[in-house]
């Protein structure tokens, strides 16, 4: 049977061969940017670890952590401050905004609000820093806020897939994602 090996190129003078790994290694060695963590907006770093003084989510390498056990000693030495999601919730400013629209939405008022609720619920397990905002209804539509595009983006699907209908979603420059799901019957 032939050996199915790839047959070495020549190396030519001066220079390295490279294989399929380290040629991918160096296209991926600068792709990462330098962007702020999403947990450190805010002018300089905060402090590790700190702890919110309203919802009592714990900043922990880099990342805000809930519900995860806590010793004492950190405890002891936490920089008590207001985390990100909460200081959007006081201010009501959201990176994601949801209308609720149709006969549908109007008429299944309660089982939509609950299917939102469920969604947000199992997001903030795992990212504390995703939350809803407010539910408020004005008229026939019903405003969804919440602090991530990404918990947002997720709402709209859960209620296209539960209860079927159109959804359309629309990224700003900034981040913020608008997005409507509407089903008339």
């Amino acid at each position: 049977m032939p050996d199915r090996a790839t047959p070495k190129r020549p190396i030519e003078s001066g220079a390295v061969q490279k294989d399929k790994g380290l040629v991918r290694s160096l296209n991926r060695a600068v792709t990462r940017d330098h962007k702020a963590h999403p947990g450190e907006a805010r002018p300089g770093r905060l402090r590790e670890p700190s702890a919110c003084e309203r919802c009592g989510a714990i900043f922990m390498r880099r990342t805000w952590r809930q519900g995860h056990p806590v010793t004492l000693a950190v405890l002891d030495r936490a920089h008590w401050t207001v985390c990100p999601a909460c200081e959007q919730a006081r201010r009501r400013e959201g990176q994601g905004r949801i209308l609720v629209r149709g006969r549908f939405a109007e008429s299944h008022d309660a089982d939509i609000r609950a299917r939102i609720r469920n969604v947000a619920t199992r997001a903030a397990s795992t990212q504390p820093q995703r939350r809803l905002v407010s539910v408020e209804r004005e008229g026939d539509t019903l405003e969804v806020l919440t602090t991530s595009q990404k918990l947002a983006h997720r709402i709209v699907h859960e209620l296209r897939k539960s209860f079927r209908g159109r959804a359309a979603y629309s990224w700003s420059d900034d981040g913020t994602l608008f997005a409507t799901w509407s089903r008339e019957r």
